[in-house]
């Protein structure tokens, strides 16, 4: 399944934009020595944070990863301990400099400090790059709620952030519970519902990630990602009239994207709609000629209805492009007997 931001995520990016502006600017407001200087641009990482532990460009050599074979070259760079953040460290240099105990270039580089801790662990928690590991997300994240580093508002995304990286973990219970709060704060976002279900659908509660995935519709009624998981429920019900009609929603928002021409194909084959089911696979082969779900779907098309030439064509080209659809195909001379894929 796809997870989603605000706008859908990946695609889009200005959900992770959003949330470093939002912490950013939840840090700068707590600065008040001097802020001439604010802005809402996102920090980039410290570079001590990618510094190689290699030492004088020598080679690390890593364990053979089978027999006879050895691969070598720099060990990935080690990320720093997140620094903590003490709930007080701000108004702590504010009463050090009131009570004389700073002069004010102490205080200034005090503040300083305080920005640079606050913008490591910003940049850990939104992840913008994807490339920060989910432990490291979540205690970035966990660090950001327990200091109230972010208004109560904006506190919604830092717990998807962190339902996020839980779910990259495989840790849906604890994803759950931080979208349910994100989505108490947030009511009106459609993206949280949407993520809230595809964890739902995770754990195969399909009664509530369709609550959810309804719930995101009925905010944005073009979210093309929840009509197509609401539709992939309905069709797991085998309730394929309800399926087809949330792909047809689905396709005249995004034409151009052959899986769902595909997905509609497979809900139209499972009706026995033979003739739709096979133009509805043209098309997304005519969009993407290297899918190969469309082939076998068209294939088995074909062989509904006596077309055997056209149809072990179609499986023969879909197995050459994807082998492990193998499985659903038994060979019995010059026949194919086809086993639907889920």
């Amino acid at each position: 399944m796809v997870w989603q931001a605000d706008p859908p995520w990946p695609m889009r990016c200005s959900f992770w934009w959003q949330l470093s502006v939002v912490l950013l600017a939840a840090m700068a407001a707590g600065a008040q020595v001097d802020n001439s200087n604010q802005n809402t641009q996102p920090p980039r990482s410290p570079a001590a944070e990618n510094a190689t532990s290699a030492q004088n460009g020598e080679a690390a050599t890593t364990p053979a990863i089978r027999p006879g074979v050895t691969v070598t070259g720099k060990p990935p760079p080690a990320e720093l301990p997140l620094p903590e953040l003490p709930p007080d460290e701000f108004n702590d240099c504010i009463n050090r400099l009131g009570h004389g105990e700073l002069d004010p270039i102490q205080a200034s580089h005090c503040e300083l400090k305080i920005r640079s801790e606050r913008a490591i662990v910003i940049e850990a928690c939104a992840n913008r790059s994807g490339s920060t590991v989910p432990p490291r997300v979540i205690q970035a994240c966990t660090e950001l709620l327990d200091r109230n580093i972010v208004d109560r508002h904006e506190r919604f995304l830092v717990f998807a952030q962190r339902a996020a990286a839980y779910v990259a973990r495989g840790d849906t219970q604890h994803a759950l519970d931080d979208y349910n709060s994100a989505v108490k704060l947030a009511p009106h976002k459609a993206y949280l519902y949407y993520n809230r279900g595809v964890a739902y659908a995770a754990r195969s509660d399909d009664d509530a990630a369709l609550r959810d995935f309804d719930a995101a519709i009925r905010i944005n009624s073009r979210d093309v990602s929840a009509l197509r998981q609401r539709a992939k429920i309905y069709q797991a019900r085998g309730d394929f009239s309800l399926a087809r009609a949330d792909y047809s929603e689905a396709i005249a928002l995004e034409p151009k994207t052959a899986a769902l021409w595909s997905d509609r194909g497979y809900a139209c084959l499972r009706q026995h709609d033979y003739e739709n089911a096979i133009s509805d696979e043209a098309k997304a082969i005519q969009l993407d000629s290297k899918l190969a779900r469309a082939y076998f779907l068209r294939g088995a098309a074909f062989g509904a209805l006596g077309d055997s030439h056209s149809s072990l064509s179609d499986i023969v080209t879909a197995l050459r492009l994807d082998p492990s659809l193998e499985r659903y195909v038994t060979f019995k001379g010059e026949d194919a007997l086809i086993t639907l894929p889920p």
